[in-house]
C-alpha cells in the first residue's frame, strides 16, 4: 500500500476535490484505494460520494475496530471519515496519532493506496499525516499565498521531520505549460534555501466546469468524465501507477536546470 498525502499550506486549492477524483481514477484502473479524511473535525469527503459514514475517526480513537469505522464510498474506494464538529479530533495527542497510524498501516495488504487528505496549514497532526506518507504531494495554485504558505509547510516538514522528498501538482493554472512554469519558479525558490528534492507531477488545468462540479460538491469524474480537468486527474492516476514523473523533473535535469535543482544548504 502507497501512502500518499495531498497537503498545501492554505485552505482552497482544491484539495479535498482532487483526493476524491484521484480515488475514483485509481479504482477505474483497477486499484483499490482507502481514503483517509485527514481534516480533522471538519471532514467533507463523504459529501462528495454522497455517503453517509455511521463511524468515523473518533470511533477508531476510541477503540472500535478499523473494519467496523470505514465507509464503502464507491467500488474499490473506502473511507475513514475525520469527523465533522467534532472538537476532540482536533486535539490528538502524538500517541493517539501514531496509534492512528499503525492501525491504517495493518489495512497495507487490503488496498494499494491510501489517500490522506489534509487539512491545510502547520497544525501538528497535519505534520504528522504528510511526514508518514510515501509520496508527500503539495498542491500549489498562482496565487501568491499558495507560494508563500507552500513554502512554509516545506521547509516546517524538513525541519521537524527532515522529510526531504515532495511532489507538486500545480492546480488552477491556464494550461500545463503555466503549470510547468510556475513549478520552476517555486522549485527555484526553495531549493535556494532547502537541501529537499521536488518532482513536478502534472497541473489541474482552470475549468468552469470542476468549479461547478465543486459548488455542487459532485465528482467531475462522474460528473464530466470528458472535461480537461477530468483527462488530467486521470492522467495523474495513470503516472501514479506507472511510477513514472513527468518533466520537468529534478532527477532528470530536464532544460539544462540539473543545477538549480541540486539541494543546497542555507537559511530563509
Amino acid at each position: 500500500m502507497k501512502i500518499v498525502s495531498i497537503t498545501s499550506g492554505k485552505g482552497g486549492v482544491g484539495k479535498t476535490s482532487l483526493v476524491c477524483n484521484m480515488a475514483l481514477g485509481l479504482s477505474q484502473l483497477g486499484k483499490k484505494v482507502l481514503i483517509f479524511d485527514g481534516d480533522l473535525g471538519m471532514a467533507n469527503v463523504d459529501i462528495f460520494f454522497g455517503v453517509h459514514p455511521k463511524n468515523n475517526l473518533q470511533d477508531l480513537v476510541d477503540g472500535m475496530p478499523l473494519k467496523e469505522c470505514l465507509t464503502s464510498a464507491a467500488h474499490n474506494v473506502d473511507l475513514l471519515a475525520g469527523g465533522n464538529g467534532l472538537y476532540s479530533l482536533c486535539h490528538l495527542n502524538a500517541f493517539q496519532r501514531r496509534e492512528v497510524i499503525s492501525r491504517l498501516s495493518d489495512m497495507n495488504f487490503a488496498y494499494d493506496y491510501l489517500l490522506i487528505d489534509t487539512s491545510p496549514g502547520l497544525h501538528d497532526h497535519v505534520l504528522h499525516l504528510n511526514s508518514v506518507a510515501d509520496d508527500c504531494c503539495v498542491i500549489l495554485t498562482p496565487d501568491p499565498s499558495s507560494f508563500t504558505d507552500s513554502y512554509a509547510l516545506i521547509k516546517v516538514l524538513y525541519q521537524k521531520y527532515k522529510t526531504q522528498k515532495f511532489s507538486v501538482i500545480c492546480n488552477q493554472v491556464g494550461n500545463e505549460k503555466l503549470g510547468e512554469q510556475l513549478f520552476l519558479r517555486f522549485a527555484e525558490v526553495v531549493q535556494q534555501f532547502l537541501p529537499v528534492r521536488l518532482s513536478y507531477k502534472r497541473s489541474i488545468p482552470f475549468d468552469s466546469q470542476l468549479k461547478l462540479s465543486n459548488q455542487l460538491q459532485r465528482l467531475i469524474l462522474r460528473q464530466d468524465p470528458k472535461s480537461i480537468s477530468s483527462v488530467a486527474v486521470k492522467a495523474i492516476c495513470m503516472d501514479l501507477v506507472s511510477q513514472q514523473q513527468l518533466t520537468p523533473s529534478i532527477s532528470n535535469g530536464v532544460n539544462g536546470l540539473d543545477s538549480l535543482f541540486r539541494p543546497v544548504s542555507g537559511h530563509a
